[in-house]
């Protein structure tokens, strides 16, 4: 056996590998930069700004979903279709900057954590919830 760790003796069951995470990263810092420069000329993605947020690989390394969200926008499903589209060109470029024999198959999901977020965030402030959570409340109920 050759690397640098217990390929997951004792982590749970669907806990990523050391590589699985290595790789996920790599891919997402490298999808990051090619979206950023503008690798797909397509022109839906003109002044998209989308954001990797995560990427998730399959633990035999064949498959990954990136997370993707668009900054300031909750839009990101309408561009899916075309990021998908591209996502054979990336993988090529993937596998030539990471030096990967071979890259993972890419597929472009939304990512709804920063929409959750706002979600939660809203709930927080409502009128309701901001009163219960008043330290000034003596507990009394009406």
């Amino acid at each position: 056996m050759t690397g640098g760790g217990s390929s997951g003796t004792g982590a749970p069951k669907g806990t990523p590998s050391q590589r699985q995470l290595r790789v996920a990263e790599a891919m997402r810092h490298e999808l990051a930069s090619l979206l950023a420069r503008g690798e797909l000329r397509d022109p839906a993605l003109e002044g998209a700004n989308l954001t990797v947020t995560r990427v998730a690989v399959s633990p035999d390394l064949r498959r990954a979903t990136a997370f993707v969200s668009r900054l300031g926008r909750s839009d990101v499903a309408l561009l899916l279709p075309v990021l998908n589209r591209g996502a054979a060109h990336l993988r090529g470029a993937i596998a030539r900057a990471l030096k990967l024999r071979l890259a993972p198959e890419i597929v472009f999901a939304a990512d709804a954590t920063l929409d959750q977020a706002a979600g939660i965030e809203a709930l927080l402030r409502s009128p309701e919830v901001a009163r219960d959570l008043d330290p000034r409340r003596d507990g009394g109920d009406e």
